[in-house]
C-alpha cells in the first residue's frame, strides 16, 4: 500500500495539474453523476486516504475524521452532476469538500460538545472504513507531520504556491493571479517543489530552486 505522505504528494500534483489520473477521475466523476456506484467506488479508492489525512490534520479526532470522510463522499455522490473541471481537478474538488467540512465538524463540536454526530443517509457498508485498522491512523498521523516537515525543507515560494493549490484547491492559473505572478513562473515553482518534495519524502535529494 502506498503510504500515505506519497497520497498527498500524488493529490498535490493533480491540484497543480501535473497529474495522470484526472481523466480518470473526471470519467468517474460522470460514472456516478448518472447514478453509476462504480464510479463513486473508483474515486473512493483512489482519495479517500488523503480525505482522511486531511479531515484529521483539521479535526484532530479519528472518530470525526471517518464521518468527515463519509461525509465528503456522500457529497460527492450527491453533487457529482455539478463538477466543473474548468474550475479545478477532481482532486481539488473533494478536498475543498473536505476541508469545508472538517471546519464545520470541528465548529460544530466545539459549539456543542455534548451533541452527538448525525448519521450519513448513505449506507457505506459497501465501502471499507478510512481508517479501520489503528496502525493506518497512526501512520496517517505520522504522515502529516512529515509532509509538514517535508513542506518547511522548500523555499518560501515554492512552499506557498504549492500550500495554495493543496489546502485551497487553487488551479495554477489562480495561484499566479493570487500572487500576481506569470503563470509560467508558477507552474515552475510547483514543478520544481513537487519534485523536491517528493524526493524528501522518499529519502533522497534533490537540486534547483525557482
Amino acid at each position: 500500500m502506498m503510504p500515505a505522505a506519497m497520497l498527498w504528494l500524488s493529490a498535490i500534483s493533480s491540484f497543480a495539474g501535473l497529474g495522470r489520473e484526472q481523466h480518470e477521475d473526471a470519467a468517474h466523476v460522470g460514472a456516478a453523476a448518472r447514478g453509476d456506484g462504480a464510479g463513486l467506488a473508483a474515486l473512493y479508492d483512489r482519495h479517500a486516504r488523503a480525505v482522511y489525512s486531511l479531515a484529521l490534520r483539521v479535526v484532530a479526532d479519528e472518530a470525526d475524521a471517518e464521518e468527515v470522510v463519509q461525509e465528503v463522499f456522500d457529497q460527492a455522490w450527491r453533487q457529482a452532476s455539478r463538477y466543473d473541471p474548468s474550475r479545478g481537478t477532481v482532486a481539488a474538488w473533494l478536498m475543498t469538500m473536505t476541508r469545508t467540512r472538517a471546519i464545520d465538524r470541528l465548529r460544530a463540536r466545539q459549539a456543542r460538545p455534548d451533541q452527538a454526530s448525525l448519521a450519513s443517509d448513505r449506507d457505506w457498508s459497501d465501502l471499507p472504513a478510512a481508517s479501520a485498522d489503528p496502525a493506518d491512523v497512526l501512520d496517517a498521523e505520522r504522515d502529516v507531520t512529515r509532509v509538514r516537515q517535508a513542506l518547511q525543507q522548500l523555499p518560501l515560494m515554492q512552499r506557498v504556491a504549492i500550500e495554495l493549490a493543496y489546502f485551497e484547491g487553487l488551479t495554477q492559473s489562480q495561484i499566479a493571479a493570487r500572487l500576481e505572478e506569470p503563470l509560467g513562473t508558477v507552474k515552475t515553482r510547483i514543478r520544481v517543489g513537487l519534485l523536491k518534495l517528493r524526493d524528501v519524502l522518499s529519502g533522497t535529494t534533490s537540486g534547483g530552486t525557482a
